[in-house]
């Protein structure tokens, strides 16, 4: 039997990362982006499969010793998730304990990391972990190329995006090369990945939290046109922002696969600005309104670019929720980030309209954005009380590696987390910037404080009541009783 090229892991990390929430109230969502490197590499003729670590429960031992049981040719590790921007550096604790302990095992499998930390701070990162390869940004092509260097015993990697050490020195290759056209991606290899355990967030099923399984993920488009400063997803790419559209029709053809062969009902359309080309979206709409499914589908949208007609179609095609990144109720805190340009109003007018059409939200909001202070955090909770929305998610800033802030916050000797952990919005080490005004003590007390007092509010829990019934309201009321544990919260402030 031929050896095994690329075996991708998706490593255990649910437990620091989201500690008891992990075990019911968070989704488990398909590691999307080593599942399209596994298309990507074995449409080429490699051979590869897929551990996913973190779905199958596996401690860093036994995914470890399952690894030299395979002994591939070359091991790649993800250090991205389903909400790429937030979910890469926070898993760095879990892949570098796994990668001691392979380091360890008798065998001569070469590893890389991929995804937006490595790819943010690849010199870092080769001279903390004990990792032979980076591949910096977009690794489509940047990965079969480094097989065939390794089965030609090469000592020297001249190949776009590959960094590693020579001694003691660092060799670049910058960015892996982009595809331009990406529909030169197949459909993501879901025959490669344990599908039976996934599952959707909560609120994405609040219709019928009985049924959060099967579940799928999918983009429409990668990379984002906008550049916010807190935002770090430029790193998964080249660095620079940019938008590219996959054909509509491949993109159905792959919800027609999830549905026909997965039974998947409830989907997340990943793109970072789903409703962006109303155009586009009618069409996308039209194709799944004409297969008649009965799908539980979320996505993105910005505030300034949905109107009715776009509205009423998505909720024919089984788009039921829409988030919007409001972030903040001060344009002059909003505009400090490069958030958005949209009028005051124009955030309840957008919610008016989504809710007319029958669209249920995410409000998605930031305590703790540079110009923060104590009032306008109150007036951004004042105003996600008054839109009321279905559901809300409440953001600690984080210098996330890759993003402006980060690189502003290292020239001004701001301090950030002393651990990657530390980059996690729900772990008890959560460690989220200060502002111009308030310690990150008072921020993150106040994030917490957010989330009970909103979910807690009689009018939020009316609300529910009448659309979801009294056992979301019970679902919403357990979930309040997890109460976060805080270590900075019980240590002297930080300014």
């Amino acid at each position: 039997m031929n050896r095994l090229d690329v075996l991708l892991i998706n490593p255990s990390s649910q437990k620091q990362v989201y500690g008891k929430l992990g075990d019911s109230l968070a989704a488990c969502e398909p590691p999307i982006w080593t599942a399209l490197l596994a298309a990507f590499i074995r449409e080429k003729g490699y051979l590869v499969k897929i551990m996913d670590a973190d779905a199958e429960g596996w401690s860093p031992e036994h995914t470890a010793d399952k690894i030299v049981k395979y002994n591939p040719l070359l091991v790649g590790i993800s250090a991205i998730g389903a909400n790429p921007s937030a979910s890469s550096t926070p898993k760095m604790p879990a892949i570098s304990q796994l990668l001691n302990i392979l380091h360890n095992k008798p065998s001569n499998i070469k590893t890389f990391l991929y995804g937006i930390h490595p790819s943010a701070l690849p010199e870092r990162t080769l001279r903390e972990e004990t990792v032979d390869f980076i591949c910096r940004g977009e690794c489509f092509y940047t990965v079969p190329m480094l097989v065939d260097a390794l089965k030609s015993n090469k000592k020297k990697y001249e190949i776009d995006g590959v960094w590693y050490k020579l001694g003691d020195q660092i060799i670049s290759n910058g960015w892996g090369k982009l595809i331009e056209n990406i529909d030169e991606l197949p459909v993501a290899a879901w025959d490669l990945l344990p599908m039976q355990l996934y599952r959707a967030h909560n609120w994405h099923c609040f219709q019928h939290l009985d049924k959060r399984q099967p579940y799928a993920v999918i983009y429409t488009s990668l990379g984002c046109p906008y550049n916010c400063t807190y935002c770090n997803i430029r790193a998964l790419y080249d660095g620079k922002p940019r938008i590219r559209f996959r054909s509509l029709k491949k993109v159905v053809e792959e919800i027609d696969l999830l549905v026909r062969q997965y039974n998947v009902k409830n989907i997340k359309i990943l793109d970072e600005l789903f409703v962006l080309k109303e155009n586009r979206v009618l069409e996308f709409c039209d194709l799944i309104i004409e297969r008649g499914y009965d799908l539980n589908i979320w996505a993105y949208a910005r505030i300034d670019t949905v109107n009715e007609n776009v509205l009423k179609k998505m909720k024919q095609a089984g788009i039921n929720w829409l988030a919007y990144g409001i972030e903040s109720a001060s344009k002059q805190v909003r505009d400090g980030v490069r958030k958005g340009k949209f009028a005051q109003d124009a955030i309840t007018k957008a919610i008016e309209k989504t809710k007319k059409a029958g669209i249920y939200i995410i409000g998605n909001y930031m305590f703790g954005l540079p110009d923060d202070d104590l009032a306008t955090m109150r007036a951004t909770l004042d105003l996600a009380k008054d839109i009321n929305c279905e559901y809300a998610n409440f953001y600690s800033t984080m210098a996330y590696p890759g993003s402006q802030l980060y690189e502003e916050s290292i020239e001004k000797g701001i301090e950030i987390p002393d651990n990657w952990i530390g980059f996690s919005q729900l772990s008890e080490d959560a460690f989220p910037l200060p502002t111009k005004y308030i310690s990150n003590v008072e921020v993150l007390r106040f994030r917490d404080q957010a989330f009970q007092e909103y979910f807690s509010s009689p009018q939020y829990l009316k609300m529910i009541k009448e659309k979801f019934g009294r056992e979301v309201v019970e679902h919403v009321n357990q979930m309040l009783r997890h109460k976060l544990h805080r270590k900075i919260l019980n240590q002297p402030e930080t300014s």
